[in-house]
């Protein structure tokens, strides 16, 4: 029951998320909504668009004007941000180690992409924030996620830089009390991809797969080898 409600909890939550962008594109206009010429929805002026060719499975978010901070102590204590991953595509998760299902699953989802895409995996870092500063010590974090994939990188904050950080990311977090005296949490389920500029492009939807992931990083990593050559 738990687990059925934590998912609808979560669709819910990414349902909001895509009622609010729908709303933000009216406001700007319908004319950066339908891919034509223009400043995007969340954009300022002479943000770089994606080219018009471009097809991404999840949802692209090029231009948002959230999302731009990210400064948080790893789990070994070393302060991060994300220009320490310029050159990578680096692909953001929120969440927390006793999570039961969404956690482990999108991770190891991620490390599958990471395999799929041979040598290029090196250019693709996964982010891991916990949204459980509490219970998610830095051995604790770093056990879960580099036994999953080695080069994965947790960033555990204190509570105040965690409600931070979530805001500025617009990433909903809630804890539950559980039957035993517990706690679980409920969260927002997507993740953010940034290209190997630095600049988020990106909502990934839970559940949409490797195989769809894997071909929007591709994509991701051959504009970066376009601009560089």
């Amino acid at each position: 029951m738990m687990h059925a409600m934590r998912q609808a909890f979560s669709a819910n939550r990414y349902s909001t998320l895509l009622a609010g962008l729908a709303t933000l594109c009216l406001t700007v206009g319908l004319a950066a909504c339908d891919g034509k010429p223009g400043v995007s929805a969340g954009t300022s002026a002479g943000t770089s668009a994606p080219p018009a060719d471009v097809k991404f499975n999840a949802v692209d978010i090029t231009g948002a004007n959230y999302a731009q901070k990210l400064s948080l102590p790893d789990f070994d204590g070393h302060p991060r941000t994300l220009a320490d991953f310029k050159g990578k595509v680096v692909y953001v998760f929120f969440g927390f180690t006793q999570c039961p299902d969404v956690c482990p699953t999108t991770m190891a989802e991620l490390a599958e992409v990471r395999r799929r895409l041979g040598a290029d995996g090196d250019r693709v870092q996964g982010v891991f924030v916990t949204v459980d500063p509490e219970r998610d010590a830095g051995p604790v974090l770093k056990g879960y996620l580099q036994g999953m994939d080695k080069s994965f990188v947790g960033l555990r904050g204190t509570l105040a830089q965690t409600e931070e950080t979530t805001r500025d990311f617009k990433v909903f977090y809630q804890k539950v009390p559980t039957k035993n005296g517990g706690y679980t949490i409920d969260h927002t389920a997507g993740a953010f991809v940034f290209d190997p500029d630095g600049q988020l492009r990106l909502f990934v939807r839970y559940g949409m797969g490797a195989e769809a992931l894997t071909a929007d990083i591709k994509q991701l990593l051959a504009q970066s080898a376009v601009k560089k050559g």
